[in-house]
């Protein structure tokens, strides 16, 4: 049984996360209906100032992971608890799938669900989510886990940078960087042939980028 903490923790990336999917899928969703009205600078704007919101909401209760990749590459630069990571991943999973059958039940099945697919070859996004994870996590472990960083600033950095690379690569590859952001939308759409590219991308950018970071900083750069 997990003590309160735990759950409190628990429950704030599952709320953080089907908030991010929610209003990031759901305003792909509305683009659809709506004939492009959003476009793909708004949807970027919202996918960038949602994880702003949830980093402000939710940061002081359980860091505002909302990302598998991200709790993955803090813990492989030991920043997070290993035996954690499932747990949360559990989660964020949880939100994010409970917020895609949200919207399937409001709006039905409408533009793939806001699932990520890759417009060009596989292989082309797979580097492109695994660069775009790298930039992510190598922002977040600078205003996240760094004494020097003004911590303050965190969420906005972090959902600026989330903002900026879903308005230029988005039309590529989705620009994921979240395989909880990829997973829910795609289950519930029935297009999971290429989820493993938002699974691999993110993952293996991020933990790159939170042992680059970690090695930039020297020994005693920051705490851990």
């Amino acid at each position: 049984m997990f003590d309160a903490p735990t759950l409190r923790r628990l429950a704030s990336e599952a709320v953080g996360t089907f908030v991010l999917v929610f209003a990031g899928t759901g305003a792909i969703i509305i683009d659809d209906l709506n004939g492009g009205g959003i476009g793909t600078l708004g949807i970027g704007i919202v996918f960038g100032l949602t994880v702003a919101a949830m980093i402000y909401a939710t940061g002081h209760i359980s860091g505002a992971h909302i990302n598998p990749a991200v709790t993955f590459a803090f813990a492989l630069a030991r920043h997070f608890p290993v035996r954690m990571a499932p747990l949360y991943w559990a989660a964020q999973l949880t939100g994010a799938t409970v917020a895609s059958l949200s919207l399937l039940a409001m709006f039905g099945s409408v533009g793939s669900m806001g699932a990520t697919l890759p417009s060009g070859s596989d292989l082309q996004s797979l580097a492109l989510e695994a660069v775009l994870s790298f930039i992510l996590m190598f922002v977040i472990m600078a205003v996240a886990t760094d004494v020097r960083a003004v911590g303050q600033t965190a969420a906005i950095a972090i959902g600026a940078t989330v903002g900026l690379e879903a308005i230029f690569a988005g039309p590529i590859s989705g620009a994921s960087m979240n395989p909880a952001r990829s997973f829910a939308p795609a289950l519930v759409a029935g297009e999971l042939g290429s989820f493993w590219i938002y699974v691999v991308g993110p993952v293996a950018g991020a933990s790159l980028a939170a042992l680059c970071y970690r090695l930039l900083r020297g020994e005693n750069g920051g705490r851990s």
